[in-house]
């Protein structure tokens, strides 16, 4: 997805942040839940947001934000590379929102979550090559207050207000997990486990 030339809703229903391949099946799920590392979240000292270089640019003055902002709209509008209007189908409460200011893009493993989990031991390009992955399922449109709410936690202390979405989201959390080797606590596995029980 080079530049802004995005063909806008290709990847998957808009607003889902779906790809062809969106994670792992329930099945496959549970199987790389058991193979991810489990252990005590580690320290954020030494953390901070620029460690994980995001929003690369990607072409004609376009920035991966703007490729899935894009990406999971209907009827989007650009001034260039920004994103002017559109409809935003918002997976994690299940609302559809009309103005691009009530979207954000969140980080299916928070940045923050990532380093406690293992990324404080990567070098800077391979934390920027995490906050950018757009071939997982780690950057998804949704709504900002569900968002701003999730913060950096983990399945066990948040889930999407959608309880629909909750298998999917559990599949996509471990898909991200297990490709990028990283930890999860014990409580974070029971979460994920139970979600995928609502499969």
């Amino acid at each position: 997805m080079a530049g802004c030339q995005v063909e806008v809703g290709s990847d998957g229903p808009a607003g889902t942040g779906a790809t062809a391949d969106p994670g792992a099946g329930a099945a496959d799920a549970s199987a790389q839940l058991e193979e991810l590392a489990v252990a005590k979240a580690g320290s954020m000292s030494g953390y901070s947001r620029e460690k994980f270089p995001h929003w690369r640019d990607a072409g004609a003055n376009c920035d991966v934000r703007d490729t899935i902002l894009q990406r999971d709209a209907e009827d989007v509008k650009l001034n260039g590379c920004n994103v002017t209007d559109g409809r935003w189908y918002s997976v994690y409460d299940g609302q559809t929102y009309d103005d691009p200011g009530k979207v954000d893009i969140d980080h299916m493993v928070p940045l923050a979550n990532a380093w406690r989990s293992g990324a404080s031991k990567w070098s800077n390009e391979q934390r920027g090559d995490f906050a950018n992955d757009e071939e997982r399922p780690q950057l998804i449109a949704v709504s900002a207050s569900q968002n701003r709410a999730k913060g950096d936690q983990d399945p066990s202390t948040w889930k999407p207000t959608l309880k629909d979405y909750w298998c999917q989201y559990a599949q996509d959390w471990i898909t991200v997990k297990h490709y990028w080797k990283l930890s999860i606590t014990s409580a974070e596995k029971e979460a994920l486990g139970d979600m995928l029980a609502t499969c």
